[in-house]
């Protein structure tokens, strides 16, 4: 399983990348495989804040919907715009173009609970 060193992943399969206080959100290939084929993305509007742990938003796949969870609290700042158009990037591009959801936090101290990418390939093995 091809993982990305540069971010943290959740038991939830999601991943979690920090640029400074602002947080980019996405679905591991892990999650993407075991949905299939993904049909629709709908994340909370821009502006949005949450708590650690909340969903942030969910995805549907033929097989079923899924909430997406944020490790870190904070507010929406962006959502991923070519996903409306495309659902399709997070099956092909899920760690690139298909990331979901950028969030301003309040407090990045939950993150360090997160695994790293060694961390999640034991966990997960294929």
């Amino acid at each position: 399983m091809d993982v990305p060193t540069d971010r943290r992943y959740s038991e939830t399969h999601e991943w979690h990348m920090l640029d400074g206080d602002v947080l980019t959100l996405g679905l591991t290939q892990f999650a993407v495989d075991q949905l299939t084929d993904i049909t629709f993305v709908e994340m909370k509007e821009v502006g949005t804040t949450f708590e650690a742990g909340d969903a942030v938003g969910e995805v549907e796949s033929v097989k079923t919907t899924s909430d997406v969870y944020c490790a870190a609290s904070g507010a929406v700042v962006e959502v991923n715009a070519a996903l409306d158009a495309d659902p399709s990037l997070l099956n092909s591009d899920p760690f690139g173009q298909g990331w979901l959801v950028r969030i301003k936090v309040s407090d990045v101290s939950p993150l360090d609970a997160l695994m790293d990418a060694a961390a999640y390939i034991e966990a997960n093995p294929e």
